[in-house]
Order: structure tokens, then sequence, then C-alpha cells
């Protein structure tokens, strides 16, 4: 095992790396609950979709362990899946068979760009000061996803400004006020208690601290009842199991691929899904290798140099590209929206996770939920939630990297760190720091100091969001 993933020359061992695995999948279990849910309301199979859901992370997860031999993780993308319910289907009229048809297309699109080098050519077309900020900003991203899973903030939202979409989900406007809860609720203090101990455990250097904060703060749930254990003889379920059929292999026929190309009056909203869903799925990758894998070395310096010169799939990063690449086909062929690499990853590599060994952990934990998704999901957000906002602690150390003086730098620095955070999108956030940053050097006369490849990008993004606001 040692020889396989090379743990000593990476300087962790089994121990540390099985800790790892275990923080990760406890930070990103939910997505086995969530996105049934989310998915069911296109009319699919909510059993089919769980078990699509738990199928797709581990194989993913397990090429990205085996294959690329680091700690990441992948599972179907919050957000992702938002898009191709309320957008995809909902707003623009597809079958959910035909969505699946085109994810399964954006897979092959990201396969095709891996395996022609385009991502690793746009890692490095990216600025110092723009990945520094990009790094920064996944930490910060991090963190909020902790605090609103912890349930510390609540939003105000006057009449008129919130809408009803369906499926018990509101969208609101940008009249919606957050602030801080005032913890009379068992949730935030049961957070709050778990954010203490998780931070006392930091600091007193205790290995394993936040895998340690996570169960402590789950067993304090348990008197308080937020931590919901499961019902007797109800720890064992494989009811949800057959409902794969009913997903798996769907887009295969009428309607699916049969249909999606069938209406040339559709050819043109088609083209576009398709490309929203492959410009998201490619710069949240890329954005969450930059912002966690060089600050901890799983990417080091042998490794950018081997991105940069060698040919073929020599990196760990070229193979941690591809195994991400295939993971959204994979997804869709299973039954479930856009496979994509999980930012909470990182709760994992905080911890010491530094191999394939971590990715390993993690898919056999997702198979395990197949029969055993009560016992998962006694763990509420509130335990996991703590490690993320500590996680985002860890990666705030890249803010110092940025030239804050430079205004240069700063502008689009702090707009991709903002737009991320409070945008909720990875991809979001790094549109708002190319365009910027190219828009500022052409102004500047500075123009030939951009990357052609980062021009490029900022104009695809910008034909993005024109293409989504007149769709």
């Amino acid at each position: 095992m040692d020889q396989f993933f090379k743990l000593k020359e990476k300087g962790t061992n089994v121990r540390t790396e099985i800790i790892a695995g275990l923080t990760t999948f406890f930070t990103m279990a939910y997505i086995i609950f969530v996105n049934p849910n989310i998915l069911g309301l296109t009319g699919m199979d909510k059993g089919g979709v769980f078990v699509a859901t738990a199928l797709a992370a581990a194989i993913g997860t397990l090429v990205m362990g085996l294959v690329a031999n680091i700690p990441y993780a992948t599972a179907p993308g919050m957000g992702l899946n938002a898009f191709f319910t309320f957008t995809v289907v909902f707003a623009m009229g597809f079958d959910w068979r035909e969505a699946l048809a085109i994810v399964f297309i954006c897979g092959l699109i990201n396969i095709l760009i891996t395996v022609t080098k385009i991502r690793k050519a746009i890692i490095r077309a990216i600025p110092a000061g723009l990945q520094n900020a990009i790094g920064g900003a996944i930490g910060l991203f991090i963190a909020f996803i902790g605090i609103k899973n912890a349930g510390f903030i609540s939003f105000t939202m006057d009449p008129g400004t919130y809408v009803d979409v369906g499926g018990g989900t509101i969208v609101a406007n940008s009249a919606a006020v957050p602030a801080l809860v005032n913890f009379a609720e068992p949730g935030p203090q049961l957070a709050l208690i778990g954010l203490v101990i998780t931070a006392l455990l930091m600091v007193l250097r205790v290995k394993g601290a936040i895998l340690i904060g996570i169960v402590a703060t789950t067993l304090i749930g348990i008197p308080m009842h937020v931590t919901l254990l499961p019902e007797a003889g109800k720890l064992i379920d494989v009811s949800a199991i057959g409902g794969i059929k009913n997903v798996a292999f769907a887009f295969f026929g009428t309607p699916g691929l049969g249909s999606l190309f069938a209406d040339p009056t559709r050819i043109f909203m088609v083209l576009i899904t398709i490309f929203a869903f492959s410009l998201s799925d490619t710069f949240d990758t890329i954005g969450t290798f930059i912002g966690t894998g060089r600050r901890s070395g799983i990417f080091d310096e042998a490794d950018e140099k081997a991105l940069s010169e060698s040919t073929g799939f020599k990196s760990r990063m070229d193979k941690a590209l591809f195994a991400d690449a295939t993971a959204t086909s994979i997804g869709a062929l299973l039954g479930t929206s856009n496979t994509t690499t999980y930012v909470e990853s990182s709760a994992g590599i905080g911890v010491g996770g530094r191999t394939g060994l971590t990715a390993v952990v993690v898919a056999i934990l997702f198979l395990l939920c197949l029969p055993f998704a009560s016992l998962v999901g006694v763990v509420p957000a509130q335990a996991t939630a703590p490690a993320l906002i500590i996680v985002g602690v860890l990666m705030a150390e890249a803010f110092g990297k940025i030239a804050w003086t430079d205004i240069d730098e700063a502008i689009p620095a702090f707009l991709t760190i903002t737009v991320m955070t409070f945008g909720y999108n990875i991809s979001h956030g790094i549109a708002a720091g190319f365009i910027f940053y190219s828009l500022i050097k052409l102004i500047r006369g500075k123009g030939k100091e951009v990357h052609p490849i980062l021009y490029g990008a900022s104009v695809l993004f910008l034909l993005y969001f024109i293409l989504m606001a007149i769709q």
C-alpha cells in the first residue's frame, strides 16, 4: 500500500489517510440526501437518483484515488443539480432524460478539452495574483458554506421580493438581508459548541482534530435532539437500490438523445445549455485544484513542471483533470447531474490527506451508504459545519500573498473573492477575476502581459452571461 500510494514520499501514513477520508466523506455526505430531493422534482425516481448519486460519487472518487493518486472526492455538484432542475427542465422545458443527455455530452466535451491539454493550458495561463485570490476565495467560500449549514445566519425577505419556483424552493432578490441568528435554537447552539471544540483541538495540535470535532459534536447533538438516531430495525434499508433501473441509461432513446436535436428551433438552446454546463464544470474544478492543491503541496513544484513540460498524462494534475472529466459522463450514464470535484475535499486535506488512499476511503464509504444510508444520515449538518469553517481559516493564508497595494492586482483579486463567496459560485468568481484582470491590463496599455487563453476565457464568460440573460 505504501508503495502504490507513495505514502512516505508524501509525508503521510495509513492512519492519517483514513482519518482524512472519513473527514471528507462526512463533510460532503449530505449530497446523497439532497440530490435526490432536487432532481426528484423533475419526475426522476428519487430512489434511483439516491443510488446513482452514491455510485457516481464512489466511481469518480475511486478513479481520482487510483489513477491520479490525490485526496479529492467527486460527487454530483450542488448548484449544477439546481441548474439541471430549475433552469434546464423547468424554465427551458427539457425532459429530464434530455437534460441527462446534455450532461453526458458535457462530460464528453470535458474529456476532449482535457485530452487536448486545453484545461491545463488554462491553469498555466492564470497569473500568480489571481491564483492566490482563487485559493483564498475557495477558503472563504468553504467557510461561508459552513456558516450557512451551521444556521448562524438568517435572511429576511420583504413581500414581493421573492418567488416560489415550486417544490418548496424560494428564490429571492437582493432585498434579502442577512443577519446573525440569536442562537435560541438548538441547531446553531450545537454548531457553536462544535466550532469551539474543533478550534481548541486545532490550537492544541491534536491529531485528527477536525474528525474528532465532528464525532464529538454529533454525540453532543443526541441529548439536544439535533442528532436523530435511526429507528430500530431500520439500520439496513435496501429498498431504494432497485430504483436505479428507472434512471440509469435512461437518456438513450426518445425522449433523450433521440429527441434532443430533433427540433431545429431548439438546437441553439441545446448548445447554450451544453456550453453553460461545460464552462461551470471546468472552472469549478480548476478553482478547486488551484485553491487547495498548491497550498497543501499535493501539486508540488515537480508536478507543476511535469504539467508544463511533459507530454501525455505524466503529472498528477493531468490525471486529476482527466478523472474529473470522466466523472461527469459516468454520472449521467448512471442517472444524475454533473459530477464534479468537491471543494469539501479540502476538509480531508486539512487533516493531512495527501494521497489517493484518502479518496479510496471516501469511495468505500459512499458504497456503504447504499444499505446504511440511515446511519450516515445520523451526522447532522451542524456537526460538519465547524470543520468547513476551520478549513476556511487554514486556506486564508493565500490572502497574504496578494499585492493589495497594487490596485491593478487588488481589484480582480477582490472581485474574485467577493463574487465567488457571496455569489455562491466558484466559476462566477473566477469569471469576475478574469474579466476585470484582462480589462485593467488593456486600459493600462499592458495587454501583452495577459495570456491569450485568459482573453479567450473572459470572452467565453461574457458570452455565457449574455446568453443566460437572454435565454
